[in-house]
């Protein structure tokens, strides 16, 4: 019988077996040798497609940008039941979600979009969008940096996992406070969801009152 034949290897079979890796053991596993172990090919073949291992990860952040969904931003201003605010909203949860399914990518996406074809496309949507709703473009930039501080910062790490569930280690004389800081890890995604919506509430809030104001001048 003749011998299986091996998948082709391709640019997204390299990305998508180093952001399984990236996602499992963080990002100073990745090396060109550990990607050829892992899809079962000689090193050197991984040049025909990447030159670098931090062109790997800018792909594998690029790939990440590319899951957050910007079809809130379409058609914006034409669609009567859909405003900035919502569709900001919309997209900063989608962001959170594919920033929170692979966390250990935030910081090279923390870089900035750089030259990432998604990431650039993802900064074009929210900027464009903010323009055509009014805003003028040197807040619509500062209100795409805002956000962008938000959701990565919220990605970065657990609140509620922070806290051990030890309760002994609250002693009530030392926190008196913090009682019931014991609970929070086993509550951790509840939590965190509920603060991220907390805080984007709040963020949207500011930027409706501020957008009341650019109304009011035009």
């Amino acid at each position: 019988m003749a011998r299986p034949r091996k998948p082709l290897l391709s640019t997204d079979r390299i990305v998508l077996a180093a952001r399984e890796l990236v996602d499992a053991e963080g990002l100073a596993a990745v090396s060109t040798r550990r990607l050829a172990a892992e899809l079962g090919v000689s090193g050197p073949s991984l040049y025909n497609h990447f030159r670098t291992k931090d062109e790997i990860l800018e792909a594998v952040a690029d790939s990440v940008s590319a899951q957050v969904d910007l079809s809130m931003f379409e058609d914006l201003g034409q669609d009567a039941e859909r405003d900035w605010r919502t569709a900001l909203h919309d997209w900063a949860v989608s962001y959170r979600t594919a920033l929170r399914d692979h966390p250990n990518i935030v910081p090279v996406l923390a870089r900035g979009p750089g030259r990432r074809p998604a990431g650039l496309r993802l900064a074009d949507a929210v900027y464009g969008a903010m323009v055509d709703a009014g805003w003028p473009p040197a807040q619509a930039t500062s209100i795409g940096a805002l956000m962008r501080y938000f959701i990565m910062g919220s990605a970065l790490g657990s609140f509620a996992g922070g806290f051990v569930d030890d309760a002994s280690a609250y002693d009530p004389a030392d926190y008196p406070h913090l009682g019931q800081a014991h609970l929070l890890s086993e509550r951790q995604e509840k939590v965190d969801e509920r603060a991220f919506e907390t805080g984007l509430r709040a963020l949207l809030d500011g930027l409706q009152e501020q957008f009341s104001k650019v109304a009011e001048t035009t």
